[in-house]
């Protein structure tokens, strides 16, 4: 069941089926917090697999003595079965070990120099000598941090975000025309049309799709060539140069090496920053998610003015009940993703040195947010955003029972009249018309005239 594996600190049983090695299972033993639940994220996994194949790429081209056509076949093969995934079960540790992430660099190397030695069949790959050639756990794990969060971002947040920005546009073209009443305070405001309000909603997601995109720039870059401190030692010259370059054909995205490698290791501002574009999402989210479920309140006591998909039943004990469930799990993921911004923000400041030792507890907190927000917009598309229909009805009575629809006579018989007008419109419980005419300001015909509500807009 087990083989014997060792490390500088002398040998260690390790599972026999298993591909790591010493330090692997050393800190599977001495971290067992969160086990199971909050493993390092697989976004992370696939970052390393692409990382160290442009690590030996590099090394093969820059010290081929060390790094032979043998090896480098042998490490890329390795690699591209942990990009695909299908090493996975060979990443057991948890995000609560160090905080530079050392274990999980090493965790990786163990395993592509392991699977790289049976691919070869013989012993040949050294996780250290081979793997880690010119690199160090403190320049490798925020370069992963940068590969994880851009390919989050470009490929499964922004294309979500966008797929509902055309929902939106969508619905704005069918529902062109609807006027209905706007809303300020959570009171009755002055007209507005449906198409208008959805807008508000699209060009907020437009709006957030930018500041993304802004926060990717900065993530381009990446810490490897620094190595230990920020010096480079051990690593070749234009190291970090070629293995950017390396970075950037693998992933097809245009990442490039950090300008200053000290800051590199110690500064996690490009992660704050582009959460803090997530949280500017969430937030957005949250105000959409809460417009259409009060929107669709009722379906009798509420504002009743559209309608969304019913998926499912609402309660356990009222019969015929069905409640906005996806409105709720978007703004739920919201919370989250805004609880999840004080831990990135907290990890970040906590720099010391040449180094900063809160890096998987920051990568995991991003990654979790952009991952539960795409999923999360996704699914509120697909289960209720593509369905909604306006209660053209209930807009229409609303509309026309509103007491702000008053504005619209200020130019003819001024605020305070208007204000008048409405008081005792509200006390008697009578139309505007009627308490305009009973106050003597405006004629029946002068009013008719006037008062044309769904010229407002």
């Amino acid at each position: 069941m087990y083989r014997i594996e060792h490390d500088s600190m002398g040998e260690v049983k390790v599972p026999a089926d298993k591909l790591w090695a010493a330090q692997t299972q050393r800190s599977h033993e001495n971290f067992e917090i969160g086990v199971g639940v909050e493993t390092m994220p697989r976004e992370i996994i696939h970052a390393f697999g692409i990382l160290k194949k442009a690590a030996a790429i590099t090394n093969h081209a820059l010290r081929p003595e060390k790094m032979t056509e043998e090896k480098l076949e042998a490490i890329k093969a390795a690699c591209d079965e942990v990009i695909e995934g299908k090493l996975n079960d060979n990443f057991p540790l948890v995000v609560w070990q160090t905080g530079s992430g050392t274990q999980s660099n090493m965790n990786a190397n163990e395993v592509i120099a392991n699977r790289g030695n049976r691919i070869l069949g013989k012993t040949l790959l050294h996780p250290n000598d081979d793997v880690n050639m010119s690199q160090s756990s403190n320049d490798t794990f925020p370069t992963a941090m940068h590969i994880a969060a851009v390919l989050v971002l470009e490929d499964k947040l922004i294309p979500a975000v966008e797929e509902l920005i055309a929902t939106f546009k969508k619905l704005e073209r069918e529902n062109e025309g609807i006027v209905k009443s706007g809303r300020t305070h959570l009171q009755d405001a002055t007209p507005i049309t449906f198409s208008q309000e959805i807008s508000g909603w699209r060009s907020s997601l437009e709006k957030d799709v930018e500041l993304l995109n802004r926060s990717i720039g900065p993530l381009y870059e990446l810490a490897l060539g620094g190595t230990a401190v920020g010096t480079g030692l051990n690593a070749p010259k234009a190291f970090a140069e070629y293995v950017a370059t390396e970075v950037q054909k693998l992933t097809n995205k245009p990442f490039i090496t950090a300008a200053n490698k000290f800051h590199a290791l110690t500064s996690k501002d490009e992660l704050v920053f582009a959460h803090g574009a997530i949280k500017a999402l969430a937030a957005d989210m949250m105000k959409i998610a809460n417009d259409v479920r009060w929107l669709a309140s009722g379906p009798r006591d509420g504002l009743g003015e559209i309608f969304i998909p019913e998926n499912e039943p609402g309660s356990s004990i009222m019969p015929g009940k069905v409640n906005p469930t996806q409105c709720e799990a978007v703004t739920m993921v919201a919370v989250q993703v805004m609880g999840n911004d004080v831990a990135v923000g907290m990890a970040a400041s906590q720099g010391n040195f040449e180094l900063n030792v809160f890096m998987p507890v920051c990568i995991y907190n991003f990654l979790q947010s952009a991952r539960l927000m795409a999923e999360a917009i996704r699914s509120f598309n697909k289960n209720c955003a593509v369905g909604i229909r306006a209660n053209k009805e209930k807009m229409h009575h609303n509309l026309h029972n509103s007491l702000m629809l008053v504005t619209a006579l200020n130019p003819y018989i001024g605020y305070e009249n208007a204000a008048k007008t409405v008081k005792k419109a509200f006390k008697d419980n009578i139309s505007l018309k009627e308490a305009c005419v009973a106050l003597g300001f405006l004629t029946e015909e002068k009013f008719d005239e006037v008062f044309h509500p769904e010229k407002m807009v």
